[in-house]
């Protein structure tokens, strides 16, 4: 799991005041205190995740994208931090490791944008080249984690 601070506890009665941390802290008092919520896992979370998922999809064909969007955005946000907090219960990994995972795909995958480092370097670039250039990288991931579960399983 990732080396920042760990989440924050439900025993705080306090919930924080950064957004993020306060989902993760409302999640936590859920996981802790909901009979509910206790119950869920990864497979019982899947149809409200499609379900939520399809409900923005709805908003967006609608031409909805303004408050209602927000919400159901939020409602798929859920599902994430739930998931998530699931897997930290499991030591797998949390909410920040999810976060570190998309933040470091979307350095990768724009070399147009960024450093291989993550520094900030814009770059001129047509859109057929983005799109190029994100196949091309999604596709040398791909070979490489089957690359490593082969070296895995031998």
């Amino acid at each position: 799991m990732s080396a920042q601070p760990s989440e924050p506890s439900s025993q705080d009665q306090q919930a924080p005041q950064d957004q993020f941390q306060r989902l993760k802290w409302v999640i936590a008092a859920l996981r802790e205190h909901c009979p509910w919520t206790q119950q869920l896992t990864h497979e019982s979370l899947t149809e409200y995740l499609v379900e939520e998922s399809q409900e923005v999809l709805e908003e967006i064909a609608a031409g909805n994208t303004g408050d209602s969007l927000r919400k159901e955005l939020g409602d798929v946000l859920m599902q994430v931090a739930l998931h998530a907090a699931i897997a930290s219960e499991r030591g797998d990994f949390d909410l920040d490791d999810v976060a570190e995972a998309i933040g470091s795909k979307l350095i990768r995958r724009s070399p147009h944008v960024f450093t291989p480092e993550g520094s900030l370097n814009p770059t001129d670039a047509t859109v057929e080249e983005i799109d190029a250039a994100w196949d091309r990288i999604k596709a040398e991931e791909k070979a490489e984690a089957e690359a490593a579960s082969q070296q895995r399983d031998a």
